[in-house]
């Protein structure tokens, strides 16, 4: 064996078969939280095209079906496979089943993505009870769930790929979603936190930041907008755009390129990171 196939040998899990140099994740499962749409759908289509086998995860069974239906023709050229799970992440219960189903289908989670959240904008004075701890189970208590039924499998292989979609409101403050970015900031500080415990292991962790992204988040942004202020679609979306150097919304497939190569075996040295995708809003 020469020692460019020994270094890429070394980054292979125990029992995994060397992939092809354009399908570097072949063998590995990825579960992808929030999986049907969006941010999470492009996640899923660039592990895909890595080789990946996939697990699009959410509470939408039509969506779900839907996304697997459309991925199923990514899948097949490159070897991959792609499958759903119904499950919520704020239910510990529904978590726990729905990754002892994906596993039982396509064996130990290698990889996973928690994309799942929500953002319900509010003036702090008008925050209640309800919607922070809403916003705190969707974007950070479901981050935790997740998190904690998938790591005990890779502990185990001494290989794994942990990717939080934060966001830049997980580094900054912003007005009138207080909640949102106090559960943001929350998911960066376990992301730190638990890359810490288990940089030993094998397993990686770190975060993904999108900027204002073409999503649905976006879409309901724009649509409050235009509702309490009376200004066009266009005029909404360029205050939300405003914010970034590139005067632009970020695209899902961008974010999902870099959540993809944080997935891959040479990503390995990158660890408690919260990578910014956002035209240079956060530096």
């Amino acid at each position: 064996m020469s020692a460019t196939n020994k270094s890429r040998a070394a980054y292979l899990a125990p029992g995994s078969k060397p992939a092809a140099a354009n399908q570097p994740l072949a063998g590995k499962h990825a579960l992808v939280t929030g999986g049907a749409r969006g941010i999470g759908a492009a996640c899923a289509r660039a592990l895909l095209l890595r080789g990946a086998r996939v697990t699009l995860a959410g509470r939408d069974a039509q969506a779900l079906v839907a996304a697997v239906d459309s991925m199923n023709v990514i899948a097949a050229p490159v070897g991959g496979a792609v499958a759903m799970q119904v499950l919520d992440v704020t239910d510990e219960a529904s978590v726990r089943s729905g990754f002892a189903g994906a596993v039982e289908r396509f064996g130990r989670i290698d990889i996973l993505v928690n994309n799942a959240g929500q953002a319900v904008p509010a003036p702090f004075g008008k925050t209640d009870a309800a919607l922070w701890q809403r916003m705190l189970d969707v974007n950070l208590t479901g981050t935790f769930h997740c998190t904690q039924a998938a790591l005990p499998g890779m502990i185990e292989a001494r290989w794994g790929r942990i990717v939080n979609v934060a966001s830049t409101a997980g580094l900054v403050g912003y007005r009138y979603v207080s909640a949102y970015v106090a559960a943001k900031h929350g998911v960066v500080g376990l992301t730190r936190a638990l890359a810490l415990e288990v940089a030993t292991k094998g397993v990686t962790v770190n975060a993904v930041c999108p900027g204002y992204t073409e999503s649905d988040i976006v879409r309901e942004a724009v649509a409050n907008i235009v509702a309490k202020t009376g200004r066009t679609e266009d005029e909404a979306r360029a205050e939300l755009a405003a914010g970034n150097p590139q005067k632009r919304l970020v695209q899902s497939e961008e974010v999902a390129s870099a959540v993809a190569w944080l997935c891959l075996p040479e990503a390995g040295a990158m660890n408690g990171q919260s990578v910014a995708v956002a035209g240079g809003e956060v530096m």
